[in-house]
């Protein structure tokens, strides 16, 4: 499985893909924040950034950009199409300059970072997660990456289960998903 700080990056990846881009979710339209909700929409996004950095508004729609390339990511993986995954995730890495480095945060050990120390903000986070993408997607990995496949919800999940069975993004789509089976057989049998 994925190491802790992969696991951390790939979080933020869906995070930020399920908070910024359109669609839906739990079988309801769902309209990504804009205007003076974004910045606050990325800051509560960001798992260890929100502790620490101030999201300005710049970073909030370079951010909204990174997710939805890294959404297309997750939809070419789901639809089987690894290579073209794999293409979209190498320009994430090239746009915003990727480069493996150690570094050390007060009172903790070396961590490896993907960024550089005067990157934004913006920049930063959409390295990391673009090279946890391209590490997931560069090993056996590649299918945890998911789309819920309840009806009306297209968000996106990593899948961290024992066996790989994870089918959808939320317990609560995947009780909608039971439910409606439930109905479905209890009408059947009239």
């Amino acid at each position: 499985m994925f190491d802790g700080h992969v696991k951390t990056l790939l979080d933020a990846a869906v995070s930020l893909v399920n908070t910024l881009t359109d669609g839906s979710r739990q079988g309801r339209p769902y309209t990504a924040p804009s205007g003076e909700d974004l910045a606050r929409a990325v800051h509560e996004a960001l798992p260890l950034a929100s502790a620490r950095a101030t999201v300005e508004p710049r970073h909030a729609v370079y951010l909204t950009r990174s997710a939805k390339e890294m959404r297309a990511v997750f939809d070419a993986v789901a639809r089987g199409r690894t290579d073209q995954a794999a293409e979209l995730v190498n320009a994430l890495l090239r746009t915003s300059g990727a480069r493996p480095q150690l570094d050390r945060v007060d009172g903790e050990p070396w961590q490896v970072h993907f960024h550089g120390a005067e990157d934004t903000l913006a920049v930063g986070w959409t390295a990391g997660c673009a090279t946890a993408l391209a590490l997931a997607i560069g090993s056996d990995l590649a299918g945890r990456l998911g789309v819920c496949t309840a009806p009306q919800c297209d968000r996106v999940y990593i899948d961290n289960s024992r066996n790989a069975v994870r089918h959808f993004c939320s317990d609560p789509c995947r009780s909608r998903v039971k439910a409606a089976a439930f109905r479905a057989r209890k009408a059947a049998r009239g």
